[in-house]
């Protein structure tokens, strides 16, 4: 796939410290936009640092960080929905009493836009909103092969699936950079080979960037 020059996401000198701990210090990273990356090591090498850090869960205590041309650096996490970015956890965050379409319905929440007489009343804009939000959820339990457990309630799903779900509400999101904690932790080998072949077909297919933390 062919790159922009431009990297999608910048980390410039960044550094993060907790009280007298340095758990980053002075980290330079560069993503190109359609590709695949993975952050490799141990437990404790401030890999969870630095993906709270690009997705502004964390403020940096030095340095820059930059996602497609915009300094984001101390921005509040739930404004990078609508710039582009969507994040999984490696702790599941699902709504678990929710059915798997409702949890990826979630997703599109900031890219709704109606008025509040509209949405209320269910009629124009708003109407026309929720039909192609439900389109686009039914696409993406299609693209993961989810349909026979489309209508259950995600916390009867083994965690495998759970954690599928929630790749279906970052998904939802339309993200342009996807980061993905420690996905196929906990999973035997059926479903980790079939969460690899979702990411390429996520990056080939859909044409976003994922960045994943691996052990």
């Amino acid at each position: 796939m062919t790159s922009s020059l431009q990297p999608l996401l910048q980390l410039s000198g960044v550094s993060k410290r907790f009280g007298g701990l340095d758990a980053l210090s002075d980290i330079n990273l560069s993503v190109m936009p359609g590709q695949i990356y993975s952050i490799i090591g141990p437990n404790g090498a401030g890999k969870t640092t630095l993906f709270n850090l690009a997705s502004c869960l964390l403020a940096p205590s030095s340095g820059q960080i930059v996602f497609n041309g915009e300094d984001i650096t101390g921005l509040a996490a739930h404004q990078l929905s609508k710039r582009g970015m969507a994040r999984t956890f490696q702790n599941l965050a699902v709504f678990k009493h929710e059915t798997v379409v409702d949890n990826i319905l979630t997703g599109m929440h900031a890219h709704l836009h109606t008025n509040i007489w509209s949405a209320a009343m269910f009629w124009g804009s708003a109407r026309r909103a929720e039909i192609a939000a439900r389109q686009e959820a039914e696409e993406i339990v299609e693209f993961l092969e989810i349909e026979p457990i489309r209508d259950m309630p995600v916390g009867t799903l083994s965690s495998g699936l759970q954690k599928r779900v929630e790749l279906g509400r970052a998904l939802a999101m339309r993200p342009r950079l996807l980061l993905l904690d420690e996905m196929v932790s906990g999973m035997n080998q059926e479903e980790t080979e079939d969460i690899a072949r979702f990411i390429l077909d996520i990056r080939e297919e859909r044409g976003v960037t994922v960045m994943m933390m691996m052990k």
